[in-house]
């Protein structure tokens, strides 16, 4: 598994005039291809007179799955350097449609990639971007007379706490970073003197921490 990848911050549309022509993209995250599908199917559906609706997206932390389209545009002129512009960036689990209104001049093959990569580029810098970073779930189980404690303890920490759950002992779910899991453990036994036992798990991808 990737040990990080980035992705768009929110769903969002940012425009670009260019020679006349209006480049409008349109970015979302995607967790599937089909997610990917549906949103492009949406973007066209609320621009049924529009010139051209390319598209471009990633899904996979290792970018797995690379789809674009040129949607009429001269072959390589859109969806490619939509695509080159996400991967560029290290995009993943997100989907771009630039939605083309032809203003009536030309811009050649090179201007048409100019014009799909750049509105493509302008756009994730106006949405924002965020990192996932991989890490390992991880859950906790401890008695009840340490746990209140012990999960103020991970909170001030900057634990990554995902549920806690109070039955005949207490069991706490946290991420943890790979690289962690060792020095946590011996953490986690001096704070509550050898008490809790931790139980790794599988793995998956949050926010990272700055």
């Amino acid at each position: 598994m990737q040990e990080q990848y980035r992705t768009v911050a929110r769903a969002g549309v940012h425009e670009s005039e260019i020679n006349r022509s209006r480049f409008l993209c349109s970015l979302a995250p995607a967790a599937t291809e089909e997610e990917a599908q549906d949103f492009v199917a949406r973007v066209r559906k609320e621009h049924p007179t529009a010139s051209h609706n390319c598209f471009a997206y990633v899904i996979g932390a290792d970018a797995s799955v690379q789809k674009a389209s040129d949607d009429g545009e001269p072959g390589g002129t859109a969806g490619v350097p939509m695509l080159q512009m996400l991967m560029r960036r290290e995009m993943r689990y997100v989907v771009a449609v630039v939605t083309r209104y032809y203003g009536g001049v030309k811009l050649g093959a090179g201007g048409l990639i100019r014009a799909y990569g750049g509105v493509v580029g302008e756009a994730l810098d106006a949405l924002g971007t965020l990192t996932r970073q991989r890490f390992r779930l991880a859950t906790i189980h401890v008695d009840h007379q340490r746990a209140g404690k012990l999960e103020n303890d991970l909170r001030a920490t900057g634990r990554d706490v995902r549920e806690v759950r109070y039955a005949e002992a207490v069991t706490i779910e946290i991420g943890l970073p790979d690289g962690d899991v060792e020095a946590f453990t011996a953490w986690l036994a001096d704070t509550t003197s050898g008490t809790a036992t931790l139980e790794l798990g599988g793995e998956a991808y949050g926010d990272a921490t700055v």
